[in-house]
């Protein structure tokens, strides 16, 4: 190094960084690398998770005639309650695989509108003032315990630099309705290596999932970092196991028959030219239940009568479901009286219903 890169490094390590006047915390995190090592996923629960994604390819690709059901909490924000909602799921599972792949959501990462609660990554202990080292190892460990159950995650893609601390863990990642448009998403699912689901624009229609998924599909030369937090170029492989999940939109739903036909149709045009499955997920909650996480339930058997009637494209639902239903703002000094297993984020139905819908489900299925 030469005197003036070595006087510009030392001036570096030596200076405040400041941003309109305003100073710029910046807290030093450990790559992914580190936090790998140290929250560590064994060769035995690799093989799971990658017989689990195998599960869901399979799925996708027709050779597996089970429906996928995505369920678990809005968000993850107690450990404790993501905990035991996860052994009553596995002990459920037991019961109903032979025609349902259960996969837990288990989201860390929250989009927000404007302002709000970003996620257990980002704000561990809910206080506002953010603490993405702490979120990050209470992430990976949660989630951990959860794969050391047996089972399969599925979680929301958000930061492409927060997957890479967490990728390993998942069977199936979803891409939100607002940045499924984006460019460095569709780059980040073209690198991933599960299955993914792309949700329709928030105008209801599947035009900009269908572009994310033939973008994905697609190897790119891409700006990222590598396991040692090193800025890099990426090439990236493609990723061939994505699909829609149908979430409704402004004041609309697109969980009926005609709609879920007309994006299969849709599907079906594109994949004349490009490596897609024509199939689609239904996302029971958001738009489609227009905010009344009730409506999941008719929604969920009115989607799987579809199936029955013949319509194999429909391989799966999402459901919103946590220990206790509803949910709750945040309470008090450091969250006090916060009611146990009850979203803090969108509503969701509660285990109870999610047990008698799942098992209803599984006899209509039999």
């Amino acid at each position: 190094m030469n005197n003036n890169a070595q006087t510009l490094v030392t001036e570096l390590k030596s200076t405040t960084i400041t941003t309109n006047n305003q100073l710029a915390a910046v807290r030093p995190l450990p790559t992914p690398r580190q936090l790998k090592q140290a929250l560590p996923l064994s060769e035995a629960l690799q093989r799971q998770v990658d017989q689990q994604r195998q599960q869901i390819r399979q799925l996708l690709q027709g050779e597996d005639d089970r429906l996928l059901i995505i369920t678990g909490p809005c968000s993850l924000h107690d450990p404790v309650a993501v905990l035991e909602y996860g052994q009553r799921l596995v002990a459920l599972n037991e019961q109903l695989s032979d025609r349902l792949l259960i996969v837990m959501r288990a989201y860390v990462e929250k989009p927000r509108t404007t302002t709000g609660w970003k996620g257990l990554a980002y704000d561990p202990d809910r206080n506002g003032a953010g603490d993405i080292k702490k979120g990050l190892e209470v992430s990976r460990s949660l989630l951990l315990q959860l794969v050391e159950m047996g089972l399969p995650l599925a979680t929301e893609a958000l930061n492409p630099m927060t997957m890479s601390y967490l990728e390993d863990l998942i069977s199936w990642t979803a891409i939100g309705a607002r940045t499924a448009e984006s460019q460095i998403h569709r780059e980040m699912i073209s690198h991933l290596s599960m299955p993914v689901g792309i949700k329709n624009g928030t105008d209801g229609s599947v035009d900009t999932a269908v572009n994310a998924m033939i973008s994905a599909s697609r190897s790119h030369h891409c700006l990222g970092t590598d396991v040692d937090g090193n800025i890099a170029m990426l090439d990236t492989p493609g990723n061939s196991d994505t699909h829609v999940v149908l979430r409704g939109g402004r004041n609309l739903t697109n969980y009926d028959d005609i709609s879920i036909q007309n994006a299969v149709a849709q599907l079906d045009k594109a994949k004349t030219d490009n490596q897609l499955h024509a199939k689609v997920i239904v996302d029971c909650s958001h738009d489609n239940a227009q905010k009344q996480h009730d409506r999941q339930l008719d929604i969920a058997l009115q989607v799987v009568q579809q199936r029955i009637a013949g319509n194999n494209a429909i391989s799966g639902l999402m459901i919103e479901s946590f220990i206790n239903m509803g949910n709750q703002g945040m309470k008090g000094p450091n969250n006090q009286g916060l009611d146990y297993g009850v979203s803090i984020t969108d509503p969701c139905i509660s285990w109870n219903q999610t047990e008698m819908l799942l098992t209803n489900i599984h006899q209509l299925l039999s």
